[in-house]
Formats: structure tokens, C-alpha cells, sequence
């Protein structure tokens, strides 16, 4: 069964439609965005599935029982879960918030609205990090690899495009070039 990644874009749309705008009479059109389509993955994840595909994708990766580092095109991830509270989030360190400009942090802030998407942009321990943060029972297969390769675009699109690479409003080449990251950690993980 295929299902839409983003039902978020619809709620979006009906957001769109409906604010008020710059000047009386003037319409809103929301910009066109392509929405990727993923295979749903049955059953329940857990520490144990996780541990697999981060394996599969860094054989050195390090760590275990809910919490691991490993490195994927030279960009490092966490992993850290809380099985008890039915939470996972992927994480990876971008630059120390003393160096970011108000300018920086408002761009950050647009980005989450419009090409972050699932993974995020966020400031703990005076750092910016990127993150997906998704429950961790019902995150599927292709869902937890999705969110590795969008993690690994906002870090690696910070300064520029500031883009997650799946769902970029207005068309153009970055959602392709982008999406090769989560259609290369599918390979990696393909004997799973």
C-alpha cells in the first residue's frame, strides 16, 4: 500500500487558502510541491529493529539499547530512544549558537515552516542541532530511513537551501538531488 509522506502539505494548503493577505483582493496561491510516496512497513519498531539498520548503514557505528552514534557521508548522527515513552529522535550537531546571526535564526525559522519538513531545525546546549523526532512504535522502516536522509540534508543544506530534500515548494532540481540520500541509506539497508 503506498501512502503519502507529507499529510502534512494538505493542512498546509488549507492554512495557505486561508490566511489573510498582503493587500485587499490579492489571492493566495500556495506554491506546487511534489509529495514522495514510501511503502508502509508492518509491525512495531523497537531498539532492536533500530539497532539493524544503523548497522546495516555504519558498521562502525557505536552504542546500543537506545542510544548510538554513527556517521553517514562524513555527517554524524545520534539515534536515542525511550522505549517507555514510546519515543525516537535522530540527531546530529550543526554549528554552536554564539556564531549565528539574528538573520541566521529568523532563516532558520522559515525553513522549519516551509523546507525543513519532518526534520527539524532546534538550539539545545547552545547548538544548533538537526532533528527528527517521530513515536517509536509505530515509525516504519522506510519512515526511520527517510528520516536519517532528511536529518543529513538540513545539516548538510544549512546555509543554503535549508532543506530537508523531499518536498521543496516551487519545483525545481534540490528535491531529486537531495532525495539520493535516502535512496542511498535504502540500498545500504537492503538486507534487512
Amino acid at each position: 500500500m503506498k501512502l503519502p509522506v507529507f499529510v502534512s502539505v494538505l493542512i498546509l494548503t488549507a492554512c495557505t487558502h486561508a490566511a489573510p493577505t498582503a493587500k485587499r483582493g490579492d489571492a493566495v496561491q500556495p506554491p506546487a510541491a511534489e509529495i514522495p510516496e514510501y511503502e508502509a512497513s508492518p509491525g512495531v519498531m523497537n531498539n532492536a529493529r533500530l539497532e539493524q539498520f544503523i548497522r546495516a548503514i555504519d558498521e562502525n557505528a557505536e552504542g546500543s539499547g537506545g542510544r548510538w552514534q554513527f556517521t553517514v557521508d562524513g555527517i554524524i548522527l545520534q539515534v536515542i530512544t525511550d522505549e517507555r515513552a514510546d519515543r525516537m529522535r535522530i540527531m546530529s550537531p550543526i554549528v554552536k549558537t554564539d556564531q549565528l546571526s539574528k538573520e541566521e535564526l529568523v532563516r532558520l525559522m522559515q525553513a522549519n515552516f516551509d523546507s525543513a519538513l519532518d526534520a527539524r531545525y532546534a538550539i539545545a546546549n547552545n547548538t544548533v542541532w538537526a532533528a527528527f523526532i517521530h513515536p517509536l512504535s509505530i515509525l516504519g522502516d522506510e519512515e526511520f530511513l527517510t528520516g536519517v536522509g532528511q536529518t543529513m540534508n538540513i545539516v548538510s543544506t544549512y546555509g543554503t537551501t535549508f532543506s530537508s530534500g523531499l518536498l521543496v515548494f516551487g519545483g525545481g532540481d534540490s528535491a531529486e538531488l537531495q532525495k539520493d540520500v535516502i535512496d542511498r541509506l535504502k540500498a545500504l539497508s537492503g538486507s534487512i
